[in-house]
């Protein structure tokens, strides 16, 4: 928990009713790096694109074969996962990747999901 810990400080950590409001503006494009199982289980934030953590760096690095188009330097990104702490790492990740417009979902799906915010499966 202490890289946890440590990569939050060194990141933007966004509260649910944030990522909502940015959701709204053109650019912004919401990554989930839960596993495939996590989102049949748990259900998703409509709109985002799944990037499982493991694959974060590879679909993240335009020089490789595996690049995803969603991950644009140009753009806003934000991460999360089902409480926050892979999103955390990850983004720190991207941080130092050359990804200079990136934050997560502090507390992940689970704070949207307290906080009233839809879901769909």
């Amino acid at each position: 928990m202490d890289l946890v810990k440590e990569a939050k400080a060194q990141i933007e950590n966004l509260l649910p009713v944030q990522v909502q409001e940015e959701l709204a503006s053109e650019g912004t494009i919401l990554i989930d790096i839960r596993e495939a199982e996590e989102l049949t289980q748990n259900g998703k934030i409509e709109g985002s694109v799944h990037a499982p953590r493991g694959m974060l760096e590879f679909y993240a690095d335009s020089t490789l074969p595996y690049h995803k188009k969603e991950f644009d330097k140009n753009k806003r990104i934000i991460l999360h996962c089902a409480s926050g702490g892979r999103s955390a790492l990850a983004a720190q990740t991207l941080k130092q990747m050359g990804y200079h417009n990136v934050a997560h979902l502090d507390g992940g799906l689970k704070a949207w999901k307290e906080a009233g915010l839809p879901t769909v499966n």
